[in-house]
């Protein structure tokens, strides 16, 4: 198993199939170097605090968050109330539909995961939904309530595993048509899109994302070597690997079910109520 933490268990279910799932992110979160502030003549860091013009730095409990209805003017909500509507963690992911791959606009994508079966036990229900998924060439949605939020997700299949991707909801993008409507829409020139089209063809490979480098951060780290170097630092990583215990996994018999979910099911679950929310303290 990988050595960093999941940072979601358990069930991804595919009508009457449950199959134990973990999610870890599938990005590095120290892949660039990150910068604080820091005063130089005592080497400590700065901190910030937060003040009002004309009242000067507050006291934490006179801090509230608002709502910017109109220009300058807020309502204001509390912490207690904040949490009241969020969202309890579920422990279970259910695909509610399948697309095609292409009917999703890539503008929708926001963070991958990687998503692994949570022991050997779960593997043959994980196998065959991945396969299922690369066969015919559609991807799994659902939505997944964690940390408060609840995210719209699209499962697909990725090697041997299977990637879990967020995706924004329709309210959070933006219209294009403000943007692309003074672009004509006359057709190209023939010779040119002949021209144009040849020269993308010379040009094709299969995608490798290894060819490509970030110079900058590839400098950047070169840059902070030298200075610790040129300091008399020594430069170290410490990699903590965390130990892994395997959850149980209930025993399904794999083919049933699938037919089962197939056909209408005899032991129709019944519908999904809606997350239950944190009652305010």
């Amino acid at each position: 198993m990988p050595a960093s933490r999941p940072i979601w268990k358990g069930q991804l279910r595919l009508s009457l199939v449950s199959i134990g799932v973990e999610l870890y992110s599938a990005t590095k979160p120290n892949a660039k170097p990150a910068f604080r502030q820091i005063h130089e003549p005592t080497g400590k860091h700065i901190n910030y605090e937060k003040v009002v013009a004309g009242v000067g730095p507050l006291n934490k409990d006179e801090i509230m968050k608002g709502f910017e209805y109109e220009k300058g003017d807020y309502v204001l909500l509390t912490d207690d109330e904040i949490d009241a509507v969020k969202l309890e963690t579920r422990k279970t992911l259910e695909l509610t539909q399948f697309v095609a791959a292409a009917e999703i606009d890539p503008i929708y994508y926001d963070k991958p995961y990687f998503a692994v079966p949570s022991d050997k036990l779960a593997e043959d229900a994980f196998r065959v939904t991945r396969d299922a998924l690369r066969q015919s060439q559609k991807v799994g949605l659902g939505q997944l309530a964690l940390r408060g939020k609840e995210y719209l997700v699209a499962i697909k299949p990725t090697g041997t595993g299977l990637l879990l991707e967020t995706l924004h909801y329709e309210a959070e993008i933006r219209k294009s048509d403000p943007f692309f409507s003074e672009i004509s829409a006359k057709k190209a020139d023939p010779d040119l899109l002949e021209v144009a089209t040849a020269l993308i063809d010379k040009k094709t490979a299969k995608f490798d994302a290894g060819v490509f480098k970030d110079h900058y951060q590839t400098a950047l780290r070169e840059l902070i070597a030298r200075k610790l170097k040129a300091k008399g630092h020594k430069i170290s990583t410490k990699e903590e690997l965390p130990e892994h215990k395997p959850t149980g996994s209930n025993v399904v018999d794999l083919m049933a079910a699938l037919k089962s979910s197939l056909e209408g099911g005899a032991a129709k679950k019944p519908a999904a109520k809606a997350a239950p929310r944190k009652n305010a303290s």
